[in-house]
């Protein structure tokens, strides 16, 4: 699949900030409680199985860290992912960040010095993604009551969101493909489509994968 040459200008540039706690929204209505909570994933079990049976572990892969790197070119942004998901953390197979024309970590490096590719479930916007098995638009994130209280906000300063699940061809949602900043971003439409094609062609790599190691079982 061909995806667009999109090149997104990067917003007007304002001092950097993080928005203050004091100022976040008051969560104390039992509903709003409910909405910030990870959602429940059904689909975890089934899902940690056909990652197991695609070889695909927790283990970075040169391709998808390759894949990440072209992800944050297009979409002109500092940190790409490709995520995988299962009933208790996230972890990065694919990832980019800014500066460094190379796979690092997406927070600060742990004691052993080995970059950090594993985040906790209830991190981020991708298990969202991925129990809703929609894309995910958040221009800025603090916007949204339901998202501005992530420990992302505060931990790492991200603004914005971009991502869209990884559903193969067995109807798995295996993960995500997302890209995020720390300024807001003006994603509209065409982010939207960039994002989703980038998505399917992804999932075309990974069935690739599965099919060359099918030939080399069978021979």
């Amino acid at each position: 699949m061909n995806v667009p040459s999109v090149r997104f200008p990067f917003p007007s540039r304002h001092p950097s900030w993080r928005y203050p706690q004091s100022e976040l929204p008051h969560l104390t209505d039992v509903l709003t409680r409910r909405l910030v909570i990870t959602p429940e994933d059904h689909e975890a079990p089934a899902r940690v199985a056909r990652l197991r049976e695609l070889g695909i572990g927790k283990n970075p892969l040169p391709a998808f860290d390759d894949f990440a790197r072209k992800l944050a070119r297009t979409t002109n942004t500092p940190f790409a992912m490709v995520n995988f998901i299962d009933e208790h953390e996230q972890y990065f197979a694919g990832l980019y960040a800014p500066d460094l024309d190379t796979s690092v970590e997406l927070g600060p490096a742990p004691p052993s010095g080995r970059p950090e590719r594993i985040m906790a479930r209830d991190h981020g916007y991708c298990p969202y993604v991925v129990v809703r098995r929609k894309a995910l638009v958040l221009e800025d994130v603090c916007d949204y009551p339901r998202f501005a209280g992530n420990p992302v906000v505060d931990g790492l300063g991200i603004r914005t969101y971009l991502g869209a699940p990884l559903i193969d061809r067995t109807g798995t949602t295996l993960g995500t493909v997302c890209v995020v900043d720390r300024e807001p971003r003006p994603w509209g439409r065409e982010g939207l489509h960039t994002i989703k094609a980038f998505a399917a062609e992804l999932v075309e790599q990974v069935h690739e994968m599965e099919r060359r190691q099918q030939e080399v079982d069978a021979s």
